[in-house]
C-alpha cells in the first residue's frame, strides 16, 4: 500500500515533464482494434520500448484498452458503450497513464470515445391512455410524455410524428436544454357513439444516421355523455320451446345495446305493463342478463303461442329506453294420453244375443296435435266381442261370438288406445258387461241310472234315498223340481213304493220292504226347470233290497207237532253209523241268514246218538236195542248265522216199527204212518215226478223226431264200448247233437238226469253212465 502511494506521488511530481498524448476512437469498437501508437507520440524507436519497460497505469474501472510494450500500439480490449460510461454527458474521454523506465517516465494518456446512433429514442411506457369527452371542443392540446435516447447531440430525437387520422395531430415543442416535447391537438368533436376509442401510433425520430426511432400506443377513450337510447339486436324476437319445459329453463336472451358507455350503458330490462299476470307467472326475466326463463306449467293444450312485450332501461340521468317483443311458440309434445268415453247401450246381454249386437258407444279423443293425437282403439282378441269403427275416433263395441252365460256369466272388457307419439301414449278402460240366462240347460241328473240299496223292514215314511239334477242357469230358469213318472212294473205302479219331495229331490219309502216278497224295484224320476218353456231330463233309480235276518229257522222233517217229534226206526237201520233219521230245515232269508248249523242240546244218552253239524244226520253209534230207543229223547236246535242269530229246537222221540210181514202190525200202523206224512212231502213228490215225467216225454219227443227224420239209421247210432255215450243225430247232414248225461254218485237216490247239448265243431263229449239203473 505504501508502495503504491509513493508511486503516485512520483507521478504527480513528474508530471510537468510529461507529454500529453490524446486519441479518439468511435464506441462499440471490437477487441483488437488500435487506437493509436504511443512509440509514434513519444518518438521512440522500438527497442528503446523494450529496454525501458512501457507500462499501461489505469483505476480499477474496467480496463477497455491496453498497450504492446514491444512496439507501442494501444488496442482494445473490451467494447467501449459510450452511454454506459458517461450517460447523457457529450463529451466523453477515458483517461490512462503510461510509465516508462531508465530513466522513469510518466505520460497521461487520454481516449476520447466519439457517439454513434446505437440507441434508438424509447418511450417509457409502450402504451399511452387518454380519455377525452365527446363534448371537448376542437384546438385542445393533451400533453404526451416525452421518448428518451441515451445518444447525444445529432443522435439524439430531433423530430415526433403521429399516424394518419382525420381528429388528431401532433404539436413539438423545444425545451430550453435543446430537447423535444410533443401534444396531442385535436382537430374536430369526438363522436363516442360513432368511435369509442381511437389508438394511435406516436413515433420519436433521432437524427442519426441512419435515423432510429421508436414508437408507442395512444389509446384514447371517447368518454361518454346519455345521448342516446338502448336498442335491441331484434325487434321481435322468436323462439319455440317444448312445452312442458322444465321450470328454470332459458327460453330465450334478449339483448340491447345503447351507445353510450359506463352508467349510461348500464341496462335493466323488464317486460312492459301490456304483458298479463299470468304470463308473468309462466315466464322469468333476469333484469341484468335479460335472460328469459320459465316459471310455471307451460301447456301447449292451454296455449300455444305467448307473446312478451320487453323493454331496456339505461341508468343515466335521462333514463332512456327501448323496446321489443318476444314470441314464444310451444311444440306440441305427446304429453296427454287419449281419453276413452264409454256410453253403455246395455250393461247386460242376453246369451243368446245374436251377432252384431250394439253393446256400447265408445269415444276417444286426444289433445295432443298430429301424430300425437292420432288414435287407434282396439279391444282383446279373445272375447266375444269387437270394435267397429263408426267414424274418426268413434266407435262401437258389439258381440262377435256364441254367449254362454253357463261358461262366462260375465265378462270385463278392456278397451285400449293409443296414440302415434314415440313412444306412444295409451289409455285402458274397463267396462263391465254380464250375461243374462235364458232357459238353454235342462237339468242334468248326476247320474242317468243310480243303484241303491235298502234294508228290508225299513221304516214306512223315512227317506232312502236322494238325488241332485243341476241346472247350470239362473233365477226360475235354474229352479228344478222333482217327480216320479209313472211306469208300470210287475201291473204295480212305481209311485206305490215310494215317493220324492219335488224341491230336495229326498225319496222316501210308502211302506216297510221285505226281502222275502220283493228283490228290487225301479221308479223313474224327471228334473224340471220352471222356465219358459221348461226343460227337463230323467233318471232310473234301482232299488235293491238287502235281506236282514228275520225269518228264523222252520223244520220241516221230521214232522213236528208243537215242537215235538216222533220218528219211527225200520230195525234194519238200527245198527252203528246207520243214519237213523235226518233234521231238515228251510229259513226264508238269503246268504249268510240262511247259513243252517244242527246242535245236540239234550240226549237221555249223549252216547247213543250223533247229529250232523252241517247236515242235520242223526246217526247211531252202536247197535241199538229196542229199550234204547224207547228211552230215548233228543232236544236239537237250528241256527243260522245271520246278526243276531235265530234258531228253532225240537224235541225227537224214537218208536220201532213192526216187522214189514207182520200184516196186522201193517194194517194197525199205516195210519198212524201217514199221518205223520206231511204235506210238503206230497209237494215234493208232486214237483220231483212232474219233472221226471217232462224229461222222459222231451226224451221221447226227441227220438221220434230223430227216427221220421232218418228211418234208414238207428236211433241210438252208437254205443262207445268205452263209456257207453248215446249219440243223437240231428236232422240236417252237418249238424248234430250230443247230449253228455252226467250222473252224481248220490244218483241212486236222485230221479234227475241232466243232458247238455255238444255241437260236432267242439271236441266231443261223451255221455258216461255210471249207473243206469238210476235212471228212471
Amino acid at each position: 500500500m505504501a508502495f503504491a502511494i509513493c508511486y503516485f506521488v512520483l507521478i504527480f511530481a513528474l508530471d510537468s515533464v510529461s507529454v500529453q498524448i490524446h486519441f479518439s476512437i468511435p464506441e462499440e469498437q471490437e477487441r483488437g482494434t488500435i487506437v493509436g501508437n504511443i512509440a509514434e507520440r513519444l518518438e521512440l524507436d522500438t527497442w528503446e520500448l523494450s529496454a525501458r519497460i512501457l507500462r499501461l497505469v489505469h483505476d480499477e474501472r474496467k480496463k477497455y484498452i491496453e498497450v504492446n510494450p514491444n512496439n507501442g500500439i494501444v488496442y482494445v480490449t473490451e467494447v467501449i458503450d459510450r452511454e454506459e460510461i458517461c450517460k447523457q454527458n457529450p463529451i466523453c474521454i477515458l483517461r490512462y497513464q503510461i510509465t516508462l523506465d531508465s530513466p522513469f517516465e510518466i505520460h497521461p494518456i487520454s481516449v476520447g470515445i466519439q457517439d454513434i446512433n446505437d440507441n434508438s429514442p424509447e418511450f417509457p411506457k409502450p402504451e399511452i391512455s387518454l380519455q377525452i369527452s365527446e363534448l371537448i371542443a376542437p384546438g385542445a392540446r393533451f400533453p404526451l410524455e416525452s421518448a428518451y435516447d441515451p445518444d447525444v447531440g445529432t443522435n439524439a430525437i430531433t423530430m415526433y410524428h403521429i399516424s394518419p387520422n382525420e381528429y388528431f395531430a401532433i404539436k413539438i415543442q423545444t425545451r430550453t436544454d435543446g430537447s423535444k416535447s410533443a401534444h396531442l391537438l385535436l382537430k374536430k368533436y369526438l363522436d363516442r357513439e360513432q368511435q369509442s376509442t381511437y389508438q394511435l401510433i406516436l413515433t420519436a425520430i433521432d437524427g442519426g444516421i441512419p435515423r432510429r426511432s421508436g414508437t408507442t400506443q395512444i389509446k384514447i377513450a371517447v368518454a361518454d355523455v346519455n345521448d342516446n337510447a338502448p336498442l335491441f339486436d331484434h325487434d321481435i324476437y322468436k323462439v319455440r320451446v317444448v312445452e312442458n319445459i322444465a321450470e328454470g329453463s332459458l327460453v330465450t336472451k334478449i339483448s340491447a345495446t345503447d351507445l353510450d358507455i359506463g352508467v349510461n350503458a348500464e341496462l335493466t330490462y323488464s317486460f312492459t305493463s301490456h304483458v298479463p299476470n299470468h304470463f308473468r307467472d309462466l315466464f322469468e326475466m333476469d333484469p341484468k342478463t335479460g335472460e328469459i326463463r320459465v316459471g310455471g306449467v307451460l301447456d301447449f293444450e292451454e296455449m300455444s303461442v305467448y307473446e312478451l312485450d320487453v323493454e331496456a332501461v339505461d341508468s343515466g340521468l335521462a333514463g332512456m329506453t327501448g323496446n321489443a317483443k318476444v314470441v314464444v311458440g310451444l311444440i306440441d309434445m305427446n304429453d296427454n294420453a287419449p281419453k276413452i268415453e264409454v256410453t253403455l247401450v246395455t250393461g247386460e246381454v242376453r246369451e243368446d244375443a245374436p251377432f252384431g249386437t250394439v253393446i256400447a258407444v265408445i269415444s276417444v279423443t286426444d289433445l295432443d296435435s298430429g301424430e300425437y293425437g292420432e288414435v287407434q282403439c282396439q279391444a282383446p282378441e279373445h272375447l266375444p266381442f269387437k270394435l267397429l269403427k263408426s267414424s274418426k275416433n268413434n266407435y262401437k263395441l258389439v258381440t262377435n261370438n256364441v254367449l254362454d252365460r253357463e261358461d262366462f256369466p260375465a265378462y270385463n272388457i278392456t278397451i285400449s288406445a293409443c296414440d302415434g307419439g314415440l313412444p306412444p301414449l295409451s289409455t285402458n278402460k274397463t267396462m263391465f258387461i254380464s250375461i243374462s240366462d235364458v232357459n238353454d240347460n235342462a237339468p242334468r241328473f248326476t247320474q242317468s241310472f243310480y243303484s241303491a240299496y235298502l234294508a228290508e223292514n225299513n221304516t214306512p215314511g223315512s227317506s232312502i234315498f236322494a238325488v241332485t239334477a243341476v241346472d247350470p242357469d239362473l233365477n226360475q230358469n235354474g229352479d228344478v223340481s222333482y217327480s216320479i213318472v209313472e211306469n208300470q212294473m210287475e201291473d204295480v205302479s212305481a209311485s206305490v213304493h215310494a215317493t220324492i219331495n219335488s224341491r230336495s229331490g229326498i225319496i222316501y219309502a210308502l211302506f216297510s220292504f221285505d226281502y222275502e216278497e220283493m228283490k228290487h224295484f225301479q221308479i223313474k224320476l224327471k228334473a224340471q226347470d220352471a222356465g219358459s218353456p221348461p226343460l227337463s231330463s230323467t233318471a232310473i233309480v234301482n232299488f235293491i233290497i238287502l235281506d236282514q235276518n228275520d225269518n228264523a229257522p222252520l223244520i220241516i222233517a221230521p214232522l213236528t207237532w208243537n215242537s215235538t217229534a216222533v220218528v219211527e226206526i225200520e230195525p234194519h237201520l238200527t245198527f252203528a253209523e246207520n243214519v237213523i233219521t235226518k233234521v231238515i230245515a228251510t229259513d226264508a232269508d238269503s246268504g249268510q241268514n240262511s247259513r243252517l248249523s244242527y246242535q245236540l242240546l239234550e240226549a237221555s244218552d249223549p252216547s247213543l246218538f250223533t247229529l250232523g253239524s252241517l247236515s242235520g244226520e242223526i246217526r247211531a253209534t252202536r247197535s241199538l236195542r229196542k229199550h234204547d230207543i224207547i228211552a230215548e229223547r233228543l232236544v236239537i236246535t237250528v241256527k243260522d248265522s245271520g246278526q243276531p242269530s235265530l234258531s228253532s229246537t225240537a224235541t225227537i222221540t224214537f218208536s220201532i216199527l213192526p216187522n214189514v210181514t207182520d200184516k196186522s202190525i201193517e194194517q194197525t200202523d199205516k195210519p198212524r204212518y201217514f199221518t205223520q206224512f206231511s204235506p210238503l212231502n206230497h209237494y215234493l213228490i208232486i214237483v220231483f215226478g212232474s219233472s221226471s215225467l217232462v224229461f222222459l216225454v222231451i226224451i221221447i219227443f226227441l227220438v221220434v223226431l230223430k227216427i221220421r227224420q232218418d228211418p234208414g239209421r238207428s236211433t241210438v247210432s252208437n254205443l262207445h264200448p268205452r263209456n257207453d255215450m248215446l249219440n243223437y243225430s240231428g236232422v240236417r247232414q252237418h249238424d248234430s247233437y250230443h247230449y253228455t248225461m252226467s250222473l252224481s254218485p248220490e244218483s241212486s237216490k236222485s230221479d234227475f238226469l241232466f243232458l247238455k247239448p255238444c255241437h260236432p265243431t267242439l271236441p266231443f263229449i261223451d255221455l258216461d253212465i255210471r249207473d243206469t239203473s238210476a235212471v228212471k
